[in-house]
């Protein structure tokens, strides 16, 4: 896979992407990570990448001519996705569209965002990260590639640990527990301890749906409620619940 980033930050993403599995992937070359920066195309003494809002207001806006000239002339990977609080909110369904695909690049905006022509032009999609404003799209992009590319074969230690996570099947995810079985009082659920593996494959169902039942029920919803099947298996596990209307 490979992945562009357009930053005027560039150390920002270089930094993350150099520690931990990611670093470790990148290195063995399950994806790249291309940055660029529009301050190598401004063409004035000062670098300049901003100006003044048409209309007036606060703040500074990125300009048309270097991040134009960026893409004209490095051709990053598409689709072109800006990263916009006004955009699709991003979740683990989007970072599943986007695994499958050969790469995409990432706009990363600063001060009051850029310029409506570079977005009217360029974006294939505009991506949220949440219902909050940052002072740069770094943050942003890095949990869009960090989300995206562990689901890639061979970035995690474990292949199947994508499979099990929140949200992938549409439920949080079950809790887990490891050695010591008792700690100061505390116990590990005793099923977890049987050796009954299809036990606890339906415990850890049952558990997942009543952690998403106390903590995300419009999961729920979205899933069309609980199936029979779920309700047995709570009730045989002990989980009691009210659905949230």
């Amino acid at each position: 896979m490979r992945i562009g980033v357009v930053s005027l930050f560039p150390e920002v993403i270089e930094s993350y992407l150099s520690v931990s599995l990611l670093s470790k992937a990148r290195e063995r070359g399950v994806f790249s990570v291309e940055v660029y920066d529009p301050r190598s195309y401004a063409t004035d003494p000062h670098k300049t990448v901003d100006d003044a809002p048409f209309g007036g207001g606060p703040g500074m806006v990125v300009k048309c001519q270097p991040v134009f000239d960026l893409i004209d002339d490095r051709k990053p990977p598409k689709p072109m996705i800006v990263l916009s609080p006004g955009g699709r909110v991003f979740n683990q369904a989007v970072a599943m569209e986007l695994s499958i695909g050969e790469g995409f690049t990432l706009l990363c905006g600063r001060y009051e965002g850029f310029d409506q022509r570079i977005v009217d032009h360029f974006a294939d999609l505009e991506l949220s990260v949440g219902d909050y404003v940052l002072a740069g799209g770094e943050l942003a992009a890095l949990t869009v590639i960090e989300t995206t590319v562990r689901l890639l074969k061979g970035v995690l230690g474990n292949e199947e640990s994508p499979v099990e996570e929140s949200f992938t099947g549409g439920l949080l995810e079950y809790p887990h527990y490891t050695r010591p079985a008792s700690f100061k009082g505390l116990e590990v659920p005793e099923v977890l301890l049987s050796g009954n593996h299809a036990l606890i494959a339906e415990w850890r169902k049952a558990a997942a749906l009543f952690r998403t039942l106390t903590h995300r029920p419009d999961l729920i919803n979205v899933r069309g409620g609980l199936s029979k099947e779920d309700e047995r298996i709570l009730a045989k596990h002990g989980y009691s619940y009210k659905v949230s209307e």
